[in-house]
C-alpha cells in the first residue's frame, strides 16, 4: 500500500497558527464590535452591522488583485507585510472611539485582512499534497473553526468581566503571537518583477473556473453573515448573552470532531456527499436559532450550524482550487474569498434592514430561505455534470 504523503508539516503548522491567530481577531472584533457600537457609542442595530460591511468592503475591492500581488511580490513576504499592518490596525482601537474614525479604521483593516487570509490559504494549498487536498484544506480550516470558539469567547469573556479597551490590547497580543509563527515559513523560491508580467488582465483578477463554485459559496456567506453580525445581539435581546461563547464552543468543538471524517469522504466519494447534508443542517441550524426559546434549544442550533459550516465552506473552497492548477492556487483562493466576503457584506447590510423592520425571528427564518436555494442550486449543478 502507498504510504501517504504528510499534511501536517513544519510549514503547514506554521500556517495554521497564523492563520488561526488573525481570526482570532477577526472573530473577536466581529462578536464585540456591534454591542460596543450600540452599548458604547448608542448607536443602532443597522449601524453595528455597517461595522462588519465596512471591514468587507474593502476586503472584496481588494482580494481580486491580491492574486496579482502574490505573484510580483511572493507569498511570504506579502503574507508578512499584510501581518504587520493588520497589527497596527488591531492595535489602533485602544485609541479610536468615534463611530466614523471607527468605519475608517475597519475599512483600512479590512484591506491587510483579505491580503493575509489570501496568502495563508494560498500559501497552505501549495504546502498540501496533491492527493490529499480536501483533507488537507479541511484541517486547515480548523484554524478558523478553531478562531470562531476562541474568538467570541476572548471576546465577550473580557468585555463582561474587564473592558473593551483591554480586549484591543489583548487581541493586539496575540497577533503578535501569530506573526511570530510565520517566521517558520520559507522564502519564496523564485520572485517575479518584469514589467510585462506587471500587466493586469482579467486573469489576474479572478480565477474563472473558479467562479461558480464561488458564486454558490457567497449564498452560505450571505446566511453565516446572521451569525457574525448578529448573534450576539439577539442572544442578548433573548437574555442568553452569557451563552454566546458556549454557542461558539458547541459550534467549533462539532466543526473539529467531524472534520477528519467529513474530509475523507469528500476526497474518497466525492464533494456532493459533504455538502448536501452540510447544507440540510445549516437550515436547520438557522431555523432552530429562529424559534429558540431556550438554552438547550440555544446550543442545539450552534451544534447544526457548526457540523454545517464546518462541512461546506472547506468543501466548497478546496473545489474552487481543484478547478485549476497549482499555478493559479492564488488566484483561484483569492476569487473563492472575493465571492465569500461579499456574501458576508451584502449579508450583513440585508439582514440587518431585516432585523431592523421586521425582528431577529425573521433575519434567521430568511437566512435559512437563502441557504434552501442554495441546495436546489448546487443539486442541479451537480446533476448537470454528472450527466
Amino acid at each position: 500500500m502507498k504510504k501517504k504523503e504528510p499534511i501536517w508539516t513544519k510549514v503547514f503548522i506554521s500556517l495554521f497558527l497564523t492563520n488561526f491567530s488573525i481570526f482570532i481577531i477577526f472573530y473577536g472584533l466581529v462578536s464585540a464590535l456591534p454591542l460596543y457600537a450600540i452599548d458604547v457609542l448608542s448607536r443602532s442595530d443597522e449601524d453595528a452591522g455597517l461595522l462588519m460591511t465596512t471591514f468587507l468592503i474593502s476586503a472584496i475591492i481588494v482580494r481580486p488583485f491580491t492574486g496579482k500581488i502574490l505573484d510580483l511580490a511572493g507569498k511570504r513576504k506579502m503574507l508578512w507585510i499584510s501581518l504587520f499592518f493588520y497589527l497596527i490596525c488591531t492595535s489602533l482601537y485602544y485609541f479610536i472611539e468615534p463611530f466614523e474614525s471607527l468605519l475608517v479604521l475597519r475599512f483600512a483593516q479590512g484591506i491587510f485582512f483579505s491580503i493575509a487570509t489570501t496568502a495563508s490559504g494560498s500559501l497552505a494549498a501549495d504546502s498540501i499534497p496533491a492527493s490529499r487536498r480536501g483533507a488537507g484544506l479541511g484541517y486547515f480550516a480548523m484554524s478558523t473553526n478553531l478562531a470562531v470558539v476562541v474568538g467570541p469567547f476572548i471576546a465577550l469573556t473580557v468585555i463582561q468581566f474587564f473592558s473593551y479597551n483591554v480586549l484591543f490590547l489583548l487581541l493586539t497580543v496575540f497577533l503578535i503571537l501569530g506573526a511570530i509563527t510565520a517566521s517558520f515559513i520559507p522564502a519564496d523560491k523564485k520572485s517575479v518583477t518584469s514589467s510585462a508580467k506587471a500587466k493586469i488582465t482579467w486573469n489576474d483578477l479572478f480565477e474563472k473556473k473558479a467562479l461558480p463554485v464561488a458564486l454558490i459559496a457567497s449564498f452560505v456567506a450571505f446566511s453565516y453573515a446572521s451569525i457574525l453580525s448578529y448573534l450576539s445581539i439577539y442572544s442578548q435581546e433573548k437574555g442568553l448573552l452569557h451563552l454566546t461563547s458556549s454557542f461558539f464552543a458547541v459550534f467549533a468543538a462539532v466543526m473539529l470532531v467531524t472534520r477528519p471524517f467529513t474530509g475523507k469522504v469528500f476526497d474518497e466519494k466525492g464533494p456532493k456527499f459533504v455538502i448536501i447534508p452540510g447544507l440540510v443542517s445549516f437550515i436547520i441550524g438557522l431555523v432552530l436559532l429562529a424559534y429558540m426559546d431556550s438554552p438547550i434549544l440555544f446550543l442545539l442550533a450552534g451544534a447544526f450550524v457548526g457540523l454545517g459550516y464546518g462541512a461546506i465552506v472547506p468543501s466548497f473552497q478546496a473545489l474552487a482550487i481543484q478547478s485549476t492548477g497549482p499555478t493559479r492556487s492564488g488566484y483561484a483562493t483569492a476569487t473563492f474569498f472575493t465571492l465569500f466576503d461579499t456574501g458576508l457584506a451584502i449579508g450583513s447590510y440585508i439582514l440587518g434592514l431585516i432585523a431592523t423592520k421586521l425582528g431577529y425571528q425573521n433575519l434567521y427564518l430568511f437566512s435559512s430561505i437563502i441557504l434552501v436555494f442554495t441546495l436546489i442550486v448546487f443539486i442541479i449543478r451537480q446533476n448537470k455534470q454528472s450527466n
